[in-house]
């Protein structure tokens, strides 16, 4: 499907839902989600209607993929830096908000991961990328608070979210700051490392 006014290939996923959303991929498409017997001149015009915030968010994704391409490879004294710092930060944060939730968690371990911030396993290991080390503390606290809250609620429902809000209450804010800068700190994994 194109659309006058969004320079993007458009797909659109057709569900249960009850209302329109359209989402900019990683890839530079964009994706439509609509209820199943929405009629496509109504997707058209839901677009037609935002196609100057879309665009504008689609410029900005593309200058951004552009700084990301510019930047170097993390070198490997800086991928060493990283690990060791990691392997000593991980676990200081973790204790001090496993700590405040009142959980407990099991080994940790630092990677580094193409597509993960963190994981919690069902036996309470974490895991963390050595990449985070990065980011604004803030940041990284966020993921840390975000895993440890798995203890709790091993999903990502609503309560699992109050309960991060609970102990973190920026974590929107660094929610927000690993969609927008998350990528410029992966992509410079060398290939063999992702």
């Amino acid at each position: 499907m194109r659309v006058n006014g969004i320079p993007a290939e458009i797909s659109v996923i057709r569900s249960k839902r009850r209302t329109l959303a359209a989402e900019i991929r990683p890839d530079g498409t964009l994706l439509v989600r609509a209820p199943m017997r929405l009629p496509e001149r109504e997707i058209i015009r839901f677009l037609t209607q935002k196609a100057q915030v879309i665009s504008k968010h689609l410029l900005r994704q593309q200058e951004q993929e552009r700084r990301i391409a510019a930047l170097p490879p993390y070198t490997p004294e800086e991928l060493h830096e990283m690990a060791e710092t990691a392997g000593t930060l991980f676990p200081q944060r973790t204790a001090y908000y496993a700590s405040l939730l009142g959980v407990t968690y099991g080994r940790i371990t630092i990677r580094r991961q193409k597509t993960r911030w963190g994981s919690c396993s069902p036996s309470g290991a974490l895991s963390f990328n050595c990449v985070l080390v990065n980011a604004p503390p803030a940041v990284l606290d966020s993921v840390v608070v975000h895993e440890l809250c798995h203890r709790i609620h091993p999903n990502h429902s609503a309560a699992f979210y109050a309960e991060i809000s609970r102990v973190f209450p920026d974590y929107a804010r660094c929610h927000e700051w690993l969609k927008e800068n998350g990528a410029a700190l992966i992509r410079r994994l060398p290939q063999s490392s992702r």
